[in-house]
């Protein structure tokens, strides 16, 4: 039943043009197709499957396009680490070493046209992917990528998308009270009327950008990942330098088979990831250059004490910091200073 509801709204937006006079009917038209996904929901099926490592890459793809020969040429034979049983789909996972971090690398099953609807067993296997830190795309057609990022965006991803800055506080009385900006990008009317869709009738809502009202779905429901995501072209080897010519939207273009690019993926990896070393120096010795500390994002000096212990963290006075971020070697910090991707720390306590 309520696929035909969903078959019959998606009919009516295909046939409805997009102007001034249609965004209202539109808007409440996808919010209630949001609404009967979230009612349909998505199993989590990762049992069995734990991350190692600094960070992790899903690749998402359909059969047959080398999903297994990329994860073989990034993660060589001596770093597996296993296949997991993942209900009735196999996961394997592999360790990719690059710049002293340790990345894990996913493999899962290929998805079909519909595998956000559950056909081929799409929930469970792009239920992987939601604990990876970056997704990696792979076709061996560039029309290929259109419909699988549409696959991912009807199972919640967003990709290459940073989270709206949208609170939405539910409360017991009082109706719906909206602040916004004058430039947010949507009318409170419409917000208004797609929370009562959603059946929120008390909350405070406050949107401190330009969003979309498909950004205020989202964040009713909760349950979107905002995550990065590379387009990765394989099978070059054997396409035409036309062919080649002719591909869109396409970030890296490799061959798993002959390892052509393979070296330019990794390194995209690495940037999209946006991970940072830091190194620690013990006061009076040379720095540790041969283990860092890897964090997700830009991390600060208390952080990196709490990496080590929160005892030490509690105790921690200040830091002495070398590197990028320094204005001369040596300079004195406090906890809260950012840190740069290869900073030498050295900390000193109370």
């Amino acid at each position: 039943m309520k696929e035909d509801k969903l078959r019959e709204i998606k009919e009516e937006l295909r046939k409805t043009k997009y102007n001034k006079a249609t965004q209202h009917h539109i808007a409440l038209l996808r919010a209630r197709l949001a609404r009967l996904r979230e009612e349909r929901g998505t199993k989590s099926v990762r049992r069995g499957l734990r991350k190692v490592g600094d960070a992790s890459v899903a690749i998402v793809g359909y059969p047959s396009v080398g999903k297994s020969t990329l994860l073989n040429a990034l993660t060589n034979a001596y770093s597996k680490t296993g296949d997991y049983e993942f209900t009735t789909t196999e996961v394997t996972c592999g360790i990719m070493e690059y710049n002293k971090a340790k990345i894990q690398i996913f493999d899962a099953p290929g998805i079909i046209e519909g595998a956000s609807m559950g056909r081929g067993k799409g929930k469970e296997i792009l239920s992987f992917a939601r604990m990876a830190d970056l997704i990696l795309i792979l076709v061996d057609n560039p029309d290929q990528i259109k419909s699988i990022e549409k696959e991912l965006h009807n199972s919640n991803f967003r990709l290459n998308k940073s989270a709206p800055k949208i609170k939405i506080s539910k409360s017991y009385s009082g109706g719906i009270n909206i602040i916004m900006p004058s430039n947010a990008g949507i009318d409170k009317k419409i917000v208004k009327e797609v929370l009562l869709k959603f059946k929120i009738y008390n909350a405070d809502v406050v949107i401190e950008d330009n969003v979309a009202i498909e950004d205020v779905m989202d964040a009713i429901m909760g349950n979107c990942v905002y995550v990065p995501c590379i387009k990765v072209l394989n099978k070059i080897d054997k396409m035409s330098k036309e062919e080649l010519a002719k591909a869109r939207d396409v970030d890296v273009f490799i061959s798993a088979k002959t390892g052509e690019n393979i070296d330019v993926l990794k390194k995209a990896i690495w940037e999209r990831l946006g991970l940072v070393r830091i190194y620690l120096k013990k006061i009076g010795k040379e720095p540790d250059m041969s283990s860092p500390l890897v964090f997700k994002g830009q991390p600060s000096v208390l952080n990196v004490a709490e990496r080590i212990h929160s005892d030490i963290a509690e105790n921690l006075r200040y830091a002495r910091i070398w590197g990028t971020s320094a204005k001369f070697d040596g300079q004195i910090v406090g906890g809260s200073y950012l840190l740069s991707d290869g900073d030498i720390v050295e900390l000193h306590f109370k």
